[in-house]
């Protein structure tokens, strides 16, 4: 991985991303997918399926066939201050988004596998996501779709050379829904133990950013996908906002609750900063950071 050094001036875009839960034999596991290696984004890296809010997102019209109205979807997101249209159109994108990168549909049910099947069709004849889900009748549920925290690229952005305002949401998987990646933007889908994840990254075995180190740290304290929902059904998610530095020639990137960042109270456990040594972003306790 390396490091981007450009001042970014253009301003975040909005963005969604889906941290897919579901229980193992060894307990919590998430949904990793590494995007294809000529990805002009993270390509190579290990990330949560997500992407880019779209327009079609917002459609009024679409939006009248969610289980939940704009302005519950935008308190649900704890964002006053955003139109109550892009509030709900950010669980539409993340919905499509885990369709779309991994096939997995989320939001219909019953007998969604038949329903993913008959979209699937539908978009192999050409069909966007939206014109699929019209032309069928359906229906999304909003509900099962929980907000966990709102990530937003610095301007002096570590890894990318985009700058993105990204909500994670953190769902469990139904039972017959199978995760598989496309080929295109993705090449591996990856079901896996956070605890698993971190370790492996720090063999080397798999490429991480920063986002997805903490949110891993994050989720390895939680035994099952329960845990997870419960944490993010009490609690507003929180606004992350990394504030990075260079000293001594390395660049590190600070976290709420760092002694230097800007807000003191921090929004998930584990390390409150991340360093850039070894081609890669460690705490500086090692893997005892990540772990303990």
């Amino acid at each position: 991985m390396e490091l981007n050094t450009t001042i970014l001036t253009a301003p975040p875009l909005d963005a969604a991303t889906v941290v897919m839960l579901r229980d193992g034999p060894g307990g919590l596991q998430v949904l990793l997918m590494r995007r294809h290696q000529a990805s002009n984004v993270l390509g190579g890296a290990y990330v949560f399926p997500g992407g880019k809010l779209d327009p079609d997102d917002q459609n009024p019209a679409w939006l009248q066939r969610l289980s939940q109205d704009s302005a519950t979807l935008n308190q649900r997101l704890n964002e006053p201050d955003i139109p109550g249209e892009r509030a709900a159109g950010l669980f539409v994108a993340a919905m499509r988004e885990a369709y779309e990168e991994c096939r997995v549909l989320l939001g219909c049910a019953p007998h969604a596998q038949t329903q993913a099947q008959a979209l699937l069709q539908a978009l192999r004849s050409g069909q966007s996501w939206h014109e699929a889900f019209t032309a069928q009748a359906l229906a999304l549920h909003t509900e099962p779709l929980l907000p966990w925290c709102r990530w937003i690229t610095p301007r002096q952005a570590s890894v990318t050379n985009k700058r993105f305002d990204t909500r994670f949401f953190v769902t469990q998987v139904p039972d017959d829904q199978l995760a598989e990646h496309d080929n295109f933007e993705a090449t591996e889908a990856l079901w896996i133990q956070p605890r698993e994840a971190l370790l492996r990254y720090w063999d080397r075995e798999i490429e991480l950013a920063p986002p997805q180190i903490m949110s891993l740290v994050h989720l390895s304290r939680h035994p099952h996908a329960q845990s997870v929902l419960t944490e993010a059904q009490n609690r507003r998610p929180p606004v992350i906002e990394p504030e990075p530095f260079d000293h001594d020639g390395i660049r590190t990137i600070c976290y709420p609750g760092d002694p230097r960042h800007s807000v003191r109270q921090a929004a998930f456990p584990g390390p409150s900063r991340l360093m850039f040594k070894n081609k890669r972003f460690e705490p500086e306790t090692g893997l005892a950071g990540l772990l303990d």
